[in-house]
């Protein structure tokens, strides 16, 4: 059986966004994203966490609205490779009425059954009962707080999630 996928969201579990703004965390390093026109966006980004990913035993891939971009921002800071990413088109951001998350469906169809860990700060229960009623492998969707990002405890949970796993 192959590796299990992990599905990387950046504003939240890489990017601590929701912490003081005045107050960069401990670690971080700041960056100036200009990924959309206007004013660039502010970003935290801590240098350890792709050797902390890469560690892990999971086939890493972005699950964000920085899809591609990801690879131009925020890969080249945490000391991650280019990464395949879930290409949200027409769909991304898009509203929906069931209260699951408007990526959740999108994850879902892209493991096409393999065991999957999603990294994300914004999952509900509403999005565990929909994985659970759709996707027929094991699945964790991990959330993480965005007032301060990925830390030791969060590592932990995914590697006894993947090793829980059957060969």
């Amino acid at each position: 059986m192959s590796r299990p996928l992990l599905y990387l969201d950046v504003d939240g579990p890489l990017n601590p966004y929701a912490a003081k703004p005045e107050r960069r965390p401990e670690g971080y390093t700041t960056i100036r994203a200009a990924v959309r026109p206007g004013r660039p966006l502010r970003v935290w980004l801590h240098p350890g966490h792709g050797a902390a990913l890469l560690g892990l035993p999971y086939e890493l891939c972005w699950a964000t609205t920085w899809m591609g971009e990801a690879n131009r921002w925020i890969a080249p800071v945490v000391g991650l490779p280019e990464l395949p990413y879930v290409d949200f088109g027409d769909r991304l951001l898009a509203l929906r009425n069931d209260q699951v998350h408007w990526k959740t469906e999108i994850l879902v169809a892209h493991a096409a059954g393999r065991p999957f860990a999603w990294v994300d700060d914004e999952q509900s229960s509403a999005d565990e009962a929909y994985v659970a009623r759709h996707h027929p492998a094991p699945a964790l969707l991990h959330h993480v707080n965005p007032r301060v990002g990925l830390r030791e405890d969060d590592f932990t949970v995914l590697e006894r999630f993947a090793a829980g796993l059957p060969e």
